[in-house]
């Protein structure tokens, strides 16, 4: 027996289908419109053709003599801010999840909380710290300061995550003699490969993506994240839109190719704490 679908169906479709091509044309234009620049060399605002006919990769050959320093810098601040809020988030949200400390429920809620203070507060409250701490102008000072930016959101994920883990699992391991670190780090945190895979995801775009820290806790030139340099680079070349956009276009590419890899293990990963 076969079906065919509605002729009104079939429109419903097809109008949801170019209303959805519609709305993506409008999201990506901005990043088609910076690598559009970015390929068209000695040309000004003004004057960009919709299409990079001629496309040139002088602008790119520029951005990265001038910032690729700062390109390494951010990709080793931000490794280090995701490896900090993994060893410190991960230890917490299982002691929440698995251990019944009272006042669990409590503490979720106050760490969603410190996600509600704004950035600026929190910068001028470390840059006090750090004076005392000798931590301006550092790299691990950066790290800890952008970690803290993914350890409220990795806790509350790897533990909605680490609550449906089975106590039993655990408590056999146990039996057997591992105790519960043991367990913990030869269970536990196997078992949450996708969640600790999306908290790291996220902290490091929090860490790659940050401007406030980056500004606020350095006053040299010595820790300079990419994000400084593109602050930089576009005051003192505003009119070399080109480089400019050549710069924010190498900046995309760690975030957008670990998207890309990471995709399977972020949706296993959100929708695996509801699973229990």
């Amino acid at each position: 027996m076969s079906t065919t679908t509605p002729p009104r169906a079939r429109r419903r479709g097809i109008g949801s289908a170019v209303v959805a091509v519609a709305i993506l044309a409008v999201m990506l234009f901005p990043l088609y419109w910076m690598l559009n620049t970015a390929l068209q060399p000695g040309t000004g605002l003004a004057s960009l053709d919709p299409f990079p006919i001629h496309p040139g990769f002088g602008n790119f050959s520029r951005a990265l003599s001038s910032q690729g320093g700062n390109l390494l810098t951010s990709l080793g601040i931000a490794l280090g801010a995701v490896a900090i809020c993994l060893v410190l988030a991960a230890p917490a949200a299982y002691g929440l999840a698995q251990l019944r400390i009272k006042g669990a429920r409590s503490i979720v809620f106050g760490t969603l909380i410190t996600q509600m203070v704004p950035g600026i507060v929190v910068a001028n409250a470390l840059y006090n710290a750090y004076v005392d701490l000798h931590l301006v102008n550092s790299y691990l000072g950066l790290m800890l300061a952008d970690a803290s930016l993914g350890i409220p959101f990795s806790i509350v994920l790897l533990r909605a995550f680490m609550v449906s883990i089975p106590g039993e699992v655990v408590e056999a391991a146990m039996v057997d003699g591992a105790g519960r670190f043991r367990a913990f780090v030869r269970i536990v945190l196997p078992m949450s490969r996708n969640a600790l895979i999306t908290a790291g995801l996220f902290t490091f775009l929090f860490a790659w993506s940050d401007f406030m820290f980056a500004l606020t806790l350095n006053t040299t030139d010595d820790v300079r994240p990419v994000t400084l340099g593109i602050y930089q680079y576009l005051g003192a070349h505003v009119g070399d839109w080109g480089a400019v956009m050549a710069v924010a276009v190498l900046s995309s590419i760690p975030a957008a190719a670990l998207l890309l890899l990471a995709q399977k293990y972020v949706a296993a990963g959100v929708t695996g704490g509801s699973i229990k």
